[in-house]
């Protein structure tokens, strides 16, 4: 009887002890919670953050945006030699295009 007293305050004990907030949240995702690079923007520095984009690679990416333009979409990104289409699915997540950079003109009167 003693047994089945304490058995039952026991259970209500816990019960009725709250959890902590945390218990309750979700788990945060697995993804990197770093932004993606913009391929209109991005230094060399930028782009060599990547993975598997080292100095010569990011220096080809900024070339071709300064010889093409703009980067329209993020799989103009295979246009650049050294980004194959293995290359191009790993970085698929990391990457986009923002609108091009627009230079103001500075002319004089």
């Amino acid at each position: 009887m003693i047994t089945n007293v304490l058995a039952g305050i026991l259970a209500t004990a816990l019960l009725a002890t709250p959890l902590p907030v945390d218990h309750w949240q979700a788990p945060a995702p697995a993804t990197s919670a770093r932004a993606a690079i913009d391929l209109n923007s991005a230094s060399v520095a930028d782009l060599e953050g990547l993975p598997g984009i080292g100095r010569r690679t990011a220096e080809r990416i900024v070339e071709h945006r300064q010889k093409n333009g703009a980067f329209k979409k993020i799989e103009e990104l295979m246009n650049v030699k050294g980004i194959g289409e293995k290359s191009f699915l790993r970085l698929k997540p990391l990457i986009t295009v923002g609108p091009p950079k627009t230079e103001k003109a500075g002319g004089t009167r």
